[in-house]
């Protein structure tokens, strides 16, 4: 009965939509984000002051899990495999942009969206070269060939055209380079463009490109907690006004799993929480719009991240939430102050013992990297948070959909399920 009605709920949600082709696709990958950073996150926006833990707007479009191994039996994907998985519909190797296990091109959800006239974007926190947008727009047999990877957002035409006609994120450094500036070439197709973040209102038009940093941009931590979000409202303010034969947009929280392969639980919580609000306005742009579909997912876990630690039954959020800056940060205004003390007590909460004192110490003696690994357990330790791995895992990610068709998303499924899904609607139109 619990779960009839849970599906009924689901159904509900969804409007009345039964299985309506949607005209647009918001596609949203969370980068490393397992289902332990969504519970995270729950617990880390919890309001202590009431007796309910609130919900979160991932709880209230779940509706199933994916499975992320990629095409061996090593179980455990790269970010690489596993976006060429979710774009394409085809399991490859780890390290694969868009390319099959003998490396030949397999043609991605966006650029099928192009060549049935629909507008495409790519929004991303990291480079948008990395590998979770590059599987998208490129092919390349390894997503280290960044520049090569770069040049494909010219090269790769669809149909005479270039295949992206919006991005924001990061990448300069790959865009202008000694032996091609790209950027140029985007200008000279009619890109309006841009590499200031503070100047994205001034962005008015598709086809335009933003690049606001060189490589990924500044972390939500430490600089900017709603890039992601300001990003997405831009991209979906511009898309709308461009909407006539539809549009697909890629956006990617991929900071999350920088923050999980660093083992930061604060990084990782500030970084949920901008995807969190990127998240929520596609789905206001959803209720507005009821002929979108909004599909989100994971490429895989990051970090082995579980709550609860040294045998105790608790994790406390409000240690994670007085945490102000990153461990990278912190490691750097503490390598370059002589009072650590007040450098820790300006950033966090967590109290300044004695063996706190002597282990953050002993450890700038010993340099950057150690100091560094000092103040992230520290942290976790005094959080319960508990991490596994610099690496990824293995385990089934989460799959949340709403509007039109959102239902062909629920129970257990492949990550190429997924694409396959959505290939199939954008074949449909």
């Amino acid at each position: 009965m619990i779960k009839q009605i849970s599906l009924l709920a689901l159904a509900c949600s969804s409007y009345a939509y039964a299985e309506q082709t949607p005209k647009n696709i918001i596609y949203m990958i969370g980068d490393g984000m397992g289902p332990a950073y969504t519970t995270a996150y729950r617990y880390f926006k919890d309001d202590p002051a009431t007796k309910e833990i609130e919900s979160t707007v991932f709880d209230t479009i779940l509706t199933g899990m994916a499975h992320t191994y990629p095409d061996d039996h090593t179980y455990v994907t790269d970010s690489a495999a596993s976006a060429t998985a979710l774009s394409s519909g085809h399991k490859s190797y780890n390290g694969a942009i868009a390319v099959d296990t003998d490396k030949k091109p397999v043609k991605t959800m966006l650029e099928i969206a192009k060549e049935r006239g629909m507008i495409t974007a790519l929004v991303a926190t990291s480079q948008i070269n990395h590998a979770t947008p590059a599987s998208f727009a490129s092919h390349n047999e390894s997503r280290r060939n960044y520049n090569e990877i770069a040049n494909d957002y010219i090269d790769n035409k669809i149909a005479g055209k270039l295949p992206v006609d919006l991005m924001l994120g990061g990448g300069t450094a790959y865009y202008i380079r000694d032996d091609r500036n790209l950027v140029a070439e985007f200008k000279a197709a009619g890109y309006q463009y841009s590499d200031d973040f503070n100047s994205l209102k001034q962005i008015n038009q598709i086809p335009a490109i933003g690049l606001f940093a060189p490589k990924g941009m500044p972390s939500a931590l430490d600089e900017n907690p709603t890039r992601l979000a300001k990003m997405t409202d831009k991209a979906l303010k511009l898309l709308d006004k461009n909407k006539k034969d539809g549009f697909f947009v890629m956006i990617e929280g991929s900071q999350i799993d920088w923050c999980g392969h660093a083992n930061d639980i604060a990084c990782a919580m500030a970084e949920m929480d901008d995807f969190a609000k990127s998240i929520e306005y596609a789905k206001a742009y959803v209720d507005k719009n009821p002929d979108t579909l909004l599909v989100i997912t994971a490429d895989h876990s990051t970090g082995g991240l579980t709550l609860g630690a040294h045998g105790q039954y608790k994790w406390e959020a409000e240690v994670v939430k007085g945490v102000k800056a990153t461990a990278t940060k912190l490691t750097k205004l503490m390598l370059e102050a002589d009072d650590l003390k007040a450098i820790w007590t300006a950033n966090t909460t967590i109290e300044y013992t004695s063996e706190n004192q002597v282990k953050l110490e002993q450890a700038k003696k010993m340099g950057s990297k150690t100091l560094n690994l000092a103040i992230k357990d520290i942290i976790s330790k005094a959080s319960f948070t508990g991490w596994t791995t610099g690496g990824h895992t293995a385990i089934d990610v989460q799959v949340f959909a709403y509007g039109p068709s959102s239902t062909q998303f629920v129970g257990s499924q492949n990550n190429t399920d997924i694409a396959n899904k959505l290939i199939n609607f954008i074949q449909k139109k």
